[in-house]
């Protein structure tokens, strides 16, 4: 699903709809434990500016998605602004909308227009009801939960044993000043054989950070690098 509002005051809607969407439907398991891997992959940003940096393959490249265009009829503040030929900002800004959903429509790709009247509170608000809505009836329909976020609370798991193995590596380096170590050396004296390259990672991140004390002695090879504690 691309998203594409044309309105500076909706730029960060896109946002919301990627967390929305992605985290609600990207699901493994359906509702009866059965494999689905099911999910909609949401990006986009505002038109017209930011479409320019994909366009040109929604319009001639792989036919695998629908735009959602976010119209807004009232030009706000400056609706009065003519630029050229009797025309405004807003009639241009429209026009590139109108514009972009004949170039797509041309080559036989799918697109929905929502029409606001202005970017107001209420109506901000009825677009997050409206979706909010169509994603609980989606997920309805293809027999997944949409209310929880088992993903989610993996990698919240996660990041909490890679802190586990930072302070597992600083209490190792810290026992053994002066002694330079390679992450596979850590990992057998920490006991964390199969997780060489997050311990990697983490004496990369404290060696780039001097008030962490952790220094590196750099090798021909970036893996075989050495580090310890000062």
């Amino acid at each position: 699903m691309v998203l594409l509002p044309y309105s500076d005051r909706l730029a960060l809607f896109s946002k919301y709809l990627q967390q929305l969407l992605m985290e609600s439907l990207g699901k493994e398991l359906d509702s009866n434990s059965r494999i689905v891997n099911q999910g909609i992959t949401v990006f986009g940003n505002k038109g017209s500016s930011d479409q320019h940096s994909y366009i040109q393959q929604l319009r001639d490249g792989m036919n695998n998605f629908f735009v959602t265009f976010i119209e807004v009829m009232s030009d706000g503040i400056n609706s009065d602004s003519i630029m050229e030929s009797f025309a405004t900002s807003g009639d241009y800004l429209h026009g590139f909308l109108l514009g972009t959903c004949q170039a797509l429509a041309e080559k036989h790709r799918e697109s929905v227009t929502i029409s606001s009247k202005d970017v107001s509170p209420f109506t901000v608000g009825v677009l997050i009801a409206l979706f909010e809505r169509a994603v609980g009836l989606y997920a309805q329909l293809i027999n997944i939960n949409a209310y929880h976020q088992p993903g989610v609370e993996a990698g919240k798991k996660a990041a909490n044993n890679v802190i586990a193995i930072q302070r597992d590596v600083l209490r190792f380096l810290s026992k053994n000043q002066q002694q330079h170590f390679t992450a596979t050396e850590i990992a057998k004296e920490i006991k964390a054989d199969d997780e060489v390259e997050t311990i990697f990672k983490i004496c990369e991140h404290l060696s780039s950070n001097p008030a962490r004390n952790v220094k590196k002695l750099a090798t021909e090879s970036p893996f075989a690098s050495r580090y310890s504690f000062t």
